[in-house]
């Protein structure tokens, strides 16, 4: 980008002056800025770009063209600064509203805050983590409007290098894609062409083992006696957890804690997912409701919580719930493995294999993807669809009977 003074002589007024203008030439093409400014083309130095000494204005005149002169060499200096191309597009941005110089780090600490601020620390620790791999790869200074496919296709590889595998390398994009959509939705960033929609997010991913287990498995697990014992005070416990998530359309683990006396109404629950907010409500089976009742105290209030997992007057704000949450959740899923083994399940059981047990459950029983997820608190159908296999091993071996 070259910036030069030029006195447009081909126009004069009626004072016999010609108009100052500010000459930019790109890529073989040019663009004129008015200065707002006149002056006699003899009073002009053409190869210094400067009004000469004689002229009875000029220190008023040349401190002006100086002072715009030094505005947009400013502006093509930060744009080099934030790796931002500097062209017509990106110097004369007038869109008031667009913050040019939004980085990396910004996109992401924005996010993050408003994570924190709404008690989704788990959702922000992964953001932390994401934004620190991020800068391993390349400064977290550079501005958004700077990533391009290159960019992408260099971080996947920073990303193999280091070892990191396809699922959580989709994790990481996932969440970048996130941030630099919002920005972009918010108007902070101004691009043709929107990088990620050339780069697949969605081919990281990777198909991982199954996670579900058979209705066998649950009877199984529903018959298994545990003995008396402190020793066995978390395994009685993670059974029952399980086992409720299960009868409840998969509840995680999370929202089971949360769980108060007065979201059980007439033998129904209504909740709200922590993770998306979104309101369900069903109404209890009856081996759910007896687990319930398990842990029910005649003395409780209807703010208290239903599981002995966390105390309303011990965990009040939302790192020491995370920090609890996360301190049980080790320890039930080490019972559960145990559990696991005793019912002879060859793979480890926990939480999460609740969640997709009750909906590959409903699947074989011929419920729609689309009721599954609507049970689930899914926001849209492909989430599902990453609990669901897309066949059954015994529908396939039906269809392949035909072949001969």
């Amino acid at each position: 980008m070259k910036i030069k003074v030029v006195l447009r002589t081909g126009k004069i007024n009626k004072q016999g002056q010609s108009p100052l203008m500010l000459r930019f030439t790109h890529d073989r093409t040019t663009k004129f800025v008015a200065l707002g400014l006149s002056v006699e083309p003899h009073y002009w130095d053409k190869d210094a770009e400067l009004v000469l000494p004689n002229c009875s204005e000029r220190i008023t005149l040349q401190s002006q063209i100086d002072s715009t002169l030094s505005v947009y060499r400013k502006r093509i200096q930060r744009l080099e600064a934030l790796d931002i191309p500097v062209n017509f597009d990106t110097l004369f941005e007038t869109n008031k509203n667009r913050h040019a110089g939004i980085t990396i780090e910004n996109g992401f600490k924005a996010e993050i805050e408003r994570l924190e601020s709404l008690g989704k620390i788990n959702s922000a620790i992964k953001h932390k983590y994401t934004l620190q791999v991020l800068n391993g790869y390349k400064p977290i200074t550079m501005a958004l409007e700077a990533i391009d496919i290159d960019y992408l296709k260099g971080l996947e590889l920073y990303l193999r290098q280091r070892g990191n595998k396809d699922n959580s390398i989709a994790t990481r994009f996932a969440i970048f894609k996130a941030i630099y959509n919002k920005a972009v939705k918010e108007g902070k960033v101004t691009v043709k062409q929107n990088p990620f929609s050339l780069f697949q997010v969605g081919s990281l991913w990777a198909k991982t083992r199954k996670r579900a287990i058979d209705k066998d498995d649950i009877q199984r697990l529903i018959d298994l006696k545990i003995t008396d014992g402190h020793k066995t005070e978390y395994q009685r416990l993670a059974k029952d957890l399980f086992l409720f998530s299960y009868f409840t359309a998969g509840m995680n683990f999370g929202d089971i804690a949360r769980l108060r006396y007065k979201d059980i109404v007439k033998g129904r629950v209504n909740y709200s997912r922590h993770k998306t907010q979104k309101l369900l409500s069903f109404q209890l089976v009856p081996n759910a409701l007896r687990i319930i009742e398990k842990y029910s105290k005649d003395s409780h209030a209807q703010e208290d919580y239903i599981f002995p997992i966390l105390n309303c007057r011990e965990h009040t704000t939302p790192q020491q719930i995370f920090n609890r949450l996360h301190k049980v959740l080790r320890k039930v899923n080490r019972e559960l493995k145990t559990l696991g083994e005793q019912i002879g399940l060859a793979m480890p059981l926990t939480t999460y294999v609740a969640r997709h047990t009750y909906a590959t459950v409903l699947k074989r029983s011929g419920v729609s993807v689309a009721l599954i997820s609507e049970s689930l608190g899914h926001s849209d159908l492909s989430t599902t669809q990453i609990y669901l296999d897309s066949f059954e091993n015994s529908q396939i071996d039906a269809a392949m009977a035909h072949l001969l």
